[in-house]
Order: C-alpha cells, then sequence, then structure tokens
C-alpha cells in the first residue's frame, strides 16, 4: 500500500490529500484546503510551507503528487503562483520523498478524460472515483485529482514494466524468478 499526498498550490487557498493505493483500490484518507486569507505575501508562504509540513508529519506520505504551475496571461499571478507551489514543495523537505508534478491538462485528461474540462466535472469525477458522499471544496477536489493522476500513472508505470519484463525475459530464453 503506498500513501500519496496530492498538493495543488495556491497563494491564498492550497488545496491537499492523502489516499492510499493498494492495488488497484484507491481510498482518501484526508483532504483539505490551507487558508492563508489576507495576510502579507511573505507570511502566506510562510503558513503553506509549515501546514504542508504538519500535513507530511501527521499522515507520512511516500509521494508527493503537485500540480504544475502553468503560465497566466498576468505575469504578477504566475509568479505568486510559482511562490505558493515552492512553498509547498519546501514543506515537504523535512522527509526526502519522491516528488511528482503534473500539469493541469494532464491532471483533467487523467481524472475526466478530457484534459479541458471544467472543475466542477473534476470534482464531481473525483467523487465518484473515491466514492465519497461528501460535497468537495474546489482547491480539496484538485488536490485529489493530482493525487489520482499520480496513482493512476503509478499503476500504468507498474503493469507496463511487467509486461516488458516479460517480454524481454521470453526474448533472451530466460525466466525471470
Amino acid at each position: 500500500m503506498t500513501k500519496i499526498l496530492g498538493i495543488d498550490p495556491g497563494s491564498l487557498l492550497t488545496g491537499w490529500a492523502v489516499i492510499t493505493q493498494d492495488g488497484p483500490r484507491l481510498t482518501r484518507v484526508a483532504s483539505g484546503v490551507i487558508r492563508t486569507g489576507g495576510q502579507e505575501f511573505t507570511q502566506r508562504l510562510r503558513v503553506i510551507a509549515r501546514d504542508v509540513a504538519l500535513i507530511v508529519a501527521e499522515y507520512q506520505p511516500q509521494e508527493v503528487s503537485v500540480e504544475r504551475a502553468f503560465v497566466h496571461r498576468n505575469a504578477d499571478s504566475a509568479l505568486k503562483l510559482g511562490h505558493a507551489r515552492a512553498a509547498a514543495i519546501c514543506g515537504t523537505f523535512a522527509v526526502d520523498l519522491p516528488i511528482f508534478e503534473y500539469a493541469p491538462r494532464d491532471v483533467k485528461q487523467a481524472v475526466v478524460g478530457s484534459g479541458a474540462a471544467s472543475k466542477e466535472q473534476v470534482q464531481q469525477m473525483v467523487g465518484i472515483l473515491l466514492k465519497l458522499k461528501d460535497v468537495l471544496q474546489a482547491d480539496e477536489a484538485d488536490a485529489l485529482a493530482v493525487a489520482l493522476t499520480h496513482a493512476l500513472r503509478r499503476s500504468i508505470n507498474t503493469k507496463l514494466a511487467a509486461v516488458v519484463a516479460a517480454s524481454t525475459s521470453r526474448r533472451t530464453g530466460r525466466r525471470r524468478r
């Protein structure tokens, strides 16, 4: 069983989610939103880094998946998002965890089946995939979607590696032990 932390960074609201993957079974452990309020920008970054560190300490994930920043038309917004993302990643540094990054379009494609899906479609599919009864906040659903994307990619990569290994052993005439 693997525990995955998903992060949807933002300077005002940072979504976070912890899921477990046990073979094909995906389960939400916990999720929420880090609210930084209207504080001064550097203080918001401190809150993000501190709260992510607390989440890592409490839930002890083995892998971290983060939504990759995308370029806005507004350069200032893009820079702030990049800073929030860096603060969230720094919050994981107390423990040496592998960090995986996914573009927003890839997350939507993996969870909904369309890279152009709306936030509402992501929220709905996350709820369906994890069999959740409660209504999720958008940033919380996005963090769950990032974690789910990583879990789904892990499954595909594991299956692909097994196929390649089996194919290689057949070609060389060796059996895998």
